[in-house]
């Protein structure tokens, strides 16, 4: 469970990481968009062949892969509707700016987000022994750029940098827990019902994308995001081919 934890934080380290570069460096609104970009496009290859294709591995023939990928893409936007409406619909916007007022719907906007990565993590842990290089890489770098985009709203609204670095570490630190719950929760669940949580999974991730980080990588990045993406896609699926360099063999070999 530890080793679940520990994996957990370094994923979630970047919103840190992100928090303290936005609240200390300057970073422009364009490069904040192409980093969002290649972050999205990391993400959408983890969701592919990291959670849906896994998950059909999983659970063929049951339906379960595609009932939880609809339920996790209704049920997050359901949950990022009505969080949007007591403050937070603008979290991963660059030019928001977030008063003291929106502490709370911040929090749970950001946990929102991070909570299905992070428990795919763990889930990924116990069912091969190992942490998935490409689910924390996606993780890792689709943090940073929410960090530095949250980070950016809350000193333009007035926080104190203790402030703003003490809420991305303990987010870090809440969403590492939830890595070890998906590692201890699901050792004795049915392989259908993984199948279930790793689809749910892709379905709440894929909407958080078109919904959040899509449309804010565009609007700043301009045509660059779509360059970004396609390499933020090419280099997980690279990291997922290598990870799987064995079973690359074994097909080139037939």
């Amino acid at each position: 469970m530890f080793k679940a934890f520990l994996w957990g934080l370094i994923a979630t380290s970047s919103l840190a990481i992100g928090g303290l570069l936005g609240a200390s460096v300057a970073i422009s609104k364009k490069w904040l968009g192409v980093i969002m970009a290649f972050g999205a496009g990391v993400l959408l290859s983890a969701v592919a062949y990291e959670l849906v294709f896994e998950s059909i591995k999983l659970a063929v023939g049951s339906g379960f892969p595609a009932f939880g990928f609809f339920a996790g893409a209704l049920i997050f936007f359901g949950s990022d509707e009505l969080i949007g409406s007591i403050g937070a619909a603008n979290r991963k916007s660059i030019n928001a700016s977030h008063g003291s007022n929106l502490v709370v719907p911040m929090i749970l906007a950001i946990i929102l987000d991070g909570v299905p990565e992070s428990l795919v993590i763990g889930l990924g842990i116990l069912e091969t022994g190992a942490v998935s290089l490409a689910m924390l890489i996606a993780v890792f770098i689709s943090n940073l750029p929410e960090a530095i985009a949250g980070t950016s709203g809350m000193v333009s609204g007035g926080w104190p940098k203790t402030r703003i670095l003490t809420l991305w570490f303990s987010i870090a630190l809440l969403c590492a827990v939830f890595t070890a719950i998906g590692y201890v929760g699901f050792e004795h669940v049915p392989d259908s019902w993984l199948g279930f949580v790793q689809a749910f999974a892709g379905g709440a991730i894929l909407m958080m994308l078109a919904n959040t980080m899509i449309p804010e990588a565009y609007e700043h990045g301009g045509k660059l995001a779509g360059v970004f993406t396609v390499l933020g896609f090419a280099v997980s699926v690279g990291v997922i081919l290598v990870e799987r360099m064995d079973q690359v063999h074994r097909v080139l070999s037939k």
